[in-house]
């Protein structure tokens, strides 16, 4: 909260006052200083609690205008520094900077205050454990026989057998997409055109070897040689041969490569 002031030439922030003075935008002998010190003394009367910082605020900016008006009231010369004139805010500064500095430690002070006091609610223990009680801790080898501890060592001096390497998920087996589509094109024609896709992979065991028909398929499909059709959604698909199509071509080497088990 900064302190205002009300003049015939001026109203407002006091601060501002003071700026516009020594810019000389408002005039130093139309602001009656006596009055703007009788209203602020009344407007602090009314506080319910003082405010430091508003009231060192004011008794600062109060005490450069009285030196600037007596300066120019006084005979001497009329040409000042403007760095003289503004000798005022160097104190005030330093007056602020003491002002938060104390708060804070105030602001410490009533925080450690708390602390104490919360502390003073507890009450220390002064009666402890009864000298004739023992704390013992449990018996690790209760129930544990002699004969339990010669099979636990013969198990732990046992000799380890060698680890064994698991090779399940390694295709033996070559799968080309070029020789599944060599089969379907002899198999198709010879199950009368017309089949699906789960009754030409039903014999199959390994996920490689159907995913290689598949591809097939889509190869003679590009080819023209079959076409495929699908009735609804995770329906069966339907193969059917298309009988006079195009010369099969032989699937490139390398095309389907990564899909070879």
């Amino acid at each position: 909260m900064s302190a205002t002031v009300s003049t015939p030439a001026f109203e407002g922030p006091a601060d501002l006052l003071l700026q516009l003075v020594t810019t000389h935008q408002v005039e130093l002998f139309d602001i009656p200083l006596a009055s703007v010190v009788d209203a602020f003394v009344a407007e602090v009367a009314s506080w319910e609690a003082v405010d430091l910082q508003t009231l060192s605020e004011f008794l600062v900016i109060a005490a450069v205008l009285i030196e600037l008006k007596s300066r120019r009231l006084l005979p001497g010369n009329d040409e000042l520094d403007p760095d003289e004139e503004l000798v005022g805010w160097e104190e005030r500064d330093l007056l602020l900077a003491r002002l938060l500095e104390c708060q804070a430690y105030a602001a410490a002070a009533d925080a450690f205050a708390l602390l104490a006091e919360q502390a003073s609610r507890s009450v220390p223990r002064t009666a402890g454990v009864d000298l004739d009680i023992t704390v013992t801790g449990p018996d690790l080898l209760e129930g544990v026989s002699p004969d339990d501890l010669a099979a636990a060592f013969v198990r732990a001096t046992a000799e380890r057998p060698a680890p064994l390497v698991d090779l399940y998920h390694v295709t033996v087996d070559t799968v080309t997409v070029a020789d599944a589509v060599s089969e379907l094109a002899r198999r198709l024609p010879a199950l009368g055109g017309r089949s699906t896709f789960r009754a030409l992979t039903g014999h199959l065991t390994s996920r490689i070897e159907i995913i290689v028909r598949f591809l097939a398929l889509l190869e003679l499909c590009k080819q023209g040689r079959v076409s495929l059709d699908q009735g609804h959604t995770f329906g069966d698909l339907e193969v059917a041969w298309v009988p006079g199509g195009p010369d099969l071509v032989s699937v490139g080497a390398g095309q389907y490569d990564e899909y070879e088990g």
